[in-house]
């Protein structure tokens, strides 16, 4: 498919780079139903981060994936996503892995609408869908949120890629989490923290999940920490494939607040996989639950959209 990754190691601007073509990849259509689970944080946030070296985008941490590729095995890939995409070159292996341990291009554009939008995060409950290496959540807690939650499709990604990034960014040595309006007087993070000394009022407004949406929602709905509904749902580069399509939009109507918002990035068009942003509008459209806006179009390489949408009835 042609999802193309960013390269966030040389992002200035930033600048991004063309992944791996997994054109031959076709979807199934009997989709594998993974179970959902919450991931605890470990008390001791060294262990979060042993092994990791980190690396910096727009001022945000994050685990360098050459380092998990050689590193990951065991009982610290029981999925063995990391191994299967390696020796396949492959960054989407259909029910098996989703394509999370990559940051993939569209989340920069998100990023950035965010400041161009002014989209306000402060006190607000946050999911960022399908995160990967989470930075969009992360900057969502930058920007004050009460609360963000975290899902990806492969637990690995949750323990290798999405924890360690968000205990990154909480080190009081690196980027401290405030409103977001001070962050460029902050240091950057060093590319190896010496030493996790987190911020817990950070970490304690944070879960992880992962699993399948519909099973990640059930668990949500039915947990015993009551979870209310979300105001800003973020997601990014999740509908190249048109048999989730459903299980994404029965998710988002059951966890989107009354009056929230979902922010999606997308390519127009994935070739190979048969998604893109249009496709996706009209399956919205035809379940007539929620409206849509197409609020930024960017044009450089392939074309890319971000949309907004809530329901139909809401404020």
């Amino acid at each position: 498919k042609s999802r193309e990754t960013a390269d966030p190691a040389a992002v200035s601007s930033p600048k991004l780079t063309a992944g791996k073509h997994q054109d031959e990849a076709t979807p199934k259509k009997n989709l594998c139903v993974k179970a959902a689970k919450e991931h605890s944080i470990p008390k001791d946030l060294n262990k979060v981060l042993e092994n990791k070296v980190m690396d910096t985008v727009l001022d945000l941490s994050y685990v360098k994936l050459s380092v998990v590729e050689m590193t990951c095995s065991g009982e610290a890939d029981s999925e063995g996503i990391v191994s299967k995409s390696v020796s396949s070159h492959s960054d989407l292996i259909p029910g098996v892995y989703e394509g999370g341990l990559k940051i993939w291009e569209c989340t920069f554009d998100l990023m950035a609408y965010f400041s161009e939008a002014e989209i306000e995060f402060t006190n607000r409950t946050v999911l960022d869908l399908g995160c990967g290496a989470g930075l969009l959540g992360i900057v969502a807690l930058r920007g004050g949120a009460a609360r963000v939650h975290f899902q990806d499709y492969n637990s690995t990604v949750i323990d290798e890629i999405t924890l360690p990034n968000v205990v990154a960014n909480c080190l009081s040595e690196g980027s401290r989490m405030g409103t977001g309006k001070d962050r460029k007087a902050n240091k950057p993070p060093s590319k190896k923290p010496r030493k996790a000394e987190g911020s817990p009022d950070v970490l304690n407004r944070c879960r992880f999940f992962s699993g399948e949406w519909s099973q990640v929602s059930q668990l949500l709905l039915s947990s015993n920490k009551p979870c209310s509904k979300y105001d800003i749902i973020l997601t990014s580069e999740t509908i190249y494939n048109p048999d989730y399509y459903s299980a994404l939009h029965d998710t988002l109507a059951q966890l989107l607040d009354r009056n929230g918002r979902v922010y999606l990035a997308s390519k127009v068009h994935y070739f190979g996989v048969g998604g893109g942003v249009y496709l996706f509008e009209k399956f919205i459209e035809e379940r007539n639950l929620f409206r849509t806006s197409m609020v930024k179009t960017i044009d450089q390489g392939l074309q890319r959209c971000i949309m907004e949408i809530a329901f139909k009835n809401s404020c």
